[in-house]
């Protein structure tokens, strides 16, 4: 399939257009063309955002810092993990009254990205450790400045050091520790350095690790390499229909300027995919050996490790395929599945991601920053997936230049079906909602 630029259709009152671009399944599936949802016909603008028909969102909290991951509290407030601290917080919990929500309280000055709520407990992440906090019957943190040390001494050498986590219901937590590297270069993103051997960062990094949800003070002895491989996983949620890890690896970059005899900018700008992945205990991703190639399905051989942009990687097929993949450097930051009965039917048990938006596709224009829809049937991805809220970056010329306004992160979907979309620009959290 030929590669296709990003093409962009301003919509009728909205801020900013649809967008058409490759995707596809893994597994082998063959590629396919998929159109946003925002068409000048079904799209509306609210808060500056392109939606779907029906759908509405309210900016219900501004200027917060860097808000990041979300949890919604069984009683609706929302708690939001900070990257780094303001004021000293880094975990704010808000009370939504009305079509605004106020910060009630803020805790935790240590710098991070994952937030959860399980089982009467918040749990939040630093970049090192994972930490979590009992909730009274009012979803309140009974004592914010003694939380319980789940796991520590995670590694962290600043660079894809946040940890994001989830839980899921047989009292096991999953945390991605990501890889200090590009692509596990000998000299780590200099031009023509090759791999190293055997990759030794995966010994600690580049991949998920299990451990207990309830037992304290765990280190890297007490958990479980559940799968190695990944680059860097900042999107994750449990897939309850199939009892199942998902979660969005970022790709590797700089493939033209490292390997200019061998790439072009075009190809460095769309490949390779973001990659959404059902984890198994024991899968391996291929990182760094391999990329997905989403423009012709498959797994190609690293030019660190001998590759000239087309030898395929894994001829004993001992590396798992995507689950489904999207264009490259989109920066997949929040993974969604979607539980509720407030949207229409087509999105129960669907997939919501949100892409931070690129940085490194110079030349070519950037984009991403949305939120977009991947259909899910009986546990795994099934057809084309769409843009489903558009409109972060303030304005396609934005998107374009990579100098977005706004960029979605964190997603969490709220007792009456809503779900609330983080930017970590302004510091604003959306509610997303429907009405027939």
């Amino acid at each position: 399939m030929k590669n296709r630029s990003f093409t962009f259709v301003l919509a009728t009152a909205a801020i900013a257009g649809s967008v058409l671009f490759n995707a596809c399944t893994g597994s082998g599936n063959k590629s396919t063309t998929d159109t946003s949802a925002s068409t000048t016909d079904t799209s509306v603008s609210s808060a500056g955002l392109t939606l779907p028909a029906g759908f509405s969102a309210n900016v219900i909290a501004e200027n917060l810092g860097g808000t990041r991951h979300i949890a919604i509290a069984p009683s609706g407030d929302i708690f939001v993990k900070l990257g780094k601290p303001k004021d000293g917080k880094g975990v704010l919990q808000l009370h939504e009254n009305g079509d605004k929500a106020e910060v009630k309280t803020g805790f935790g000055d240590y710098d991070g990205t994952g937030i959860y709520i399980k089982n009467g407990y918040l749990y939040t992440s630093s970049n090192e450790d994972v930490y979590r906090y009992k909730l009274n019957d009012k979803n309140e943190v009974v004592d914010a400045t003694k939380p319980e040390t789940i796991v520590k001494g995670l590694i962290n050498r600043n660079q894809h050091e946040a940890k994001a986590i989830v839980l899921d219901d047989a009292g096991n937590l999953y945390v991605n520790i990501g890889a200090y590297s590009n692509s596990c270069q000998i000299k780590d993103r200099e031009k023509g350095s090759l791999g190293q051997k055997g990759c030794p960062i995966l010994d600690s990094a580049g991949g998920i690790w299990q451990f207990k949800a309830d037992k304290l003070n765990q280190t890297y002895k007490d958990g479980v390499r559940y799968a190695t491989g990944l680059r860097n996983v900042v999107g994750m949620d449990w897939n309850k229909q199939d009892n199942q890890l998902f979660v969005m690896q970022h790709g590797r970059d700089g493939l033209h300027d490292l390997f200019p005899d061998l790439y072009d900018t075009k190809q460095q700008a769309e490949l390779p995919a973001e990659c959404m992945y059902a984890l198994k205990k024991g899968d391996n991703a291929g990182w760094p050996y391999i990329y997905y190639d989403q423009q012709v399905s498959k797994k190609i051989l690293a030019p660190e490790y001998g590759g000239d942009g087309k030898k395929e990687g894994d001829p004993t097929n001992k590396f798992i395929s995507p689950a489904a993949a999207y264009p490259g450097h989109l920066a997949p930051n929040g993974l969604l599945f979607y539980t509720g009965s407030q949207f229409p039917e087509k999105y129960k048990n669907g997939a919501f991601i949100a892409f931070h938006g690129s940085w490194n596709r110079a030349p070519e224009p950037q984009a991403g920053y949305f939120v977009v829809f991947q259909p899910f049937k009986d546990g795994k991805p099934d057809g084309k997936w769409e843009v489903f809220a558009d409109g972060f970056s303030g304005s396609a010329e934005n998107t374009a230049k990579g100098s977005a306004v706004r960029r979605p992160c964190g997603l969490a979907q709220g007792p009456d079906g809503s779900i609330y979309v983080t930017d970590d620009s302004k510091g604003t959290i959306y509610k997303i909602s429907y009405k027939k």
